[in-house]
C-alpha cells in the first residue's frame, strides 16, 4: 500500500510545481508517455497536455495548493485517493477524488478526476 501512497504524494506534488519546467519533468517521469487525465472539465493525453492543464489550473486558482484528503486506497494496478485545492492552512473551497491505473512499473497511465465539491 505504501507504493500506492507515494505515488499518489508525487502525483500531488506535480500538481503543486509552480516551475514550468520543474513540473513538465515532474510529469514525465511520473506518467507514461501516452499517458491521460480526465475529469468533468478537461480530457488531456500526452505528458505535455498533462503539464499543461497542471499550468492552466494552477493560473486559475493562484496561490492554491493541492493536498491529499485521506488515505490512499489501492489494489493491483490502480488506486484511488481524494483531495483538496486551497490557500495553504485554510480551508479548501474545492475538493475531489481520483482513480489512477498504473503501467504495473510505478508510473501513471490513466487518471479519472471527479469534482467532489466546487465553489458556487
Amino acid at each position: 500500500m505504501s507504493d500506492f501512497t507515494t505515488l499518489a504524494e508525487r502525483y500531488i506534488a506535480a500538481w503543486n510545481e509552480t516551475d514550468d519546467a520543474a513540473r513538465r519533468s515532474a510529469v514525465a517521469e511520473l506518467w507514461t508517455a501516452d499517458g491521460r487525465y480526465v475529469d468533468p472539465l478537461v480530457d488531456a493525453e500526452g505528458t505535455e497536455g498533462i503539464a499543461a492543464t497542471i499550468g492552466a489550473v494552477q493560473a486559475q486558482f493562484p496561490g492554491f495548493v493541492f493536498r491529499l484528503a485521506g488515505p490512499v486506497d489501492g489494489h493491483h494496478e490502480q488506486l484511488r485517493f481524494s483531495w483538496e485545492l486551497g490557500p495553504e492552512g485554510e480551508a479548501a473551497p474545492i475538493a475531489g477524488s481520483d482513480v489512477a491505473v498504473t503501467d504495473g512499473n510505478g508510473r501513471l497511465r490513466t487518471v479519472l478526476g471527479f469534482l467532489d465539491r466546487v465553489p458556487s
